[in-house]
């Protein structure tokens, strides 16, 4: 009873605050958005994302990749509805107020509301692995991906959750396909080969 209490308390703060947020937020169609646009529509996100991911499998050193990969990041946050995307704003706030558990309340809420937003799937992953609740990450991460197949961010995270826990047959296969999305991202480059030798050494 509480939660559903709780749920529709937030909801309603949510929507609140999300009509101060959209009279703020751009309508950036022309050009990645800034940190306080958003595109207008859905279609228009896939192809601006569809674009970026070009680029970025293609940018010709890190440099430009990583600035590609800012914006590609920019649009996932804003592919929510201002709802989700407030609920995920005061979910960052309480993470960096230690208050992991409020977080979690907001990015539960945010993913019931719309569980088609990939991005917060990924950032309750995030809180999830910072409590410690390594299988619950996992899980969401495979929701991230099974949304967004291309999201590089929960590709290296489940790599590297896999690697830990020793599936690394597994952790290489994600590390694989990071590669293809992103092939200059920071350091995968040689914790792919390090996988790679690590496996080999399996027998495979």
């Amino acid at each position: 009873m509480r939660s559903k209490v709780y749920l529709l308390v937030a909801v309603a703060a949510a929507c609140a605050a999300a009509s101060a947020f959209a009279q703020t937020a751009g309508k950036g169609l022309t050009a990645p958005p800034g940190p306080n646009a958003a595109p207008a529509t859905p279609d228009q996100i896939s192809k601006m994302l569809a674009d970026m991911h070009a680029k970025l499998a293609t940018a010709p050193d890190a440099e430009s990749a990583a600035k590609v990969a800012a914006s590609i990041e920019r649009l996932w946050a804003h592919a929510g509805t201002d709802t989700s995307m407030v609920l995920m704003e005061r979910s960052a706030t309480a993470m960096a107020q230690n208050k992991n558990d409020l977080a979690l309340k907001f990015l539960t809420v945010a993913v019931e509301l719309q569980p088609d937003f990939a991005e917060a799937w990924n950032r309750r992953a995030v809180v999830f692995y910072s409590t410690n609740q390594i299988e619950r990450a996992v899980g969401d991460l495979r929701r991230v991906l099974a949304l967004d197949p291309q999201h590089f961010k929960a590709l290296e995270g489940l790599s590297n959750i896999l690697r830990e826990q020793g599936q690394k047959k597994a952790a290489l296969t994600a590390m694989k396909k990071l590669l293809e999305v992103y092939p200059l991202a920071p350091g995968v480059q040689q914790a792919h080969d390090e996988l790679v030798r690590d496996v080999e050494g399996q027998g495979i």
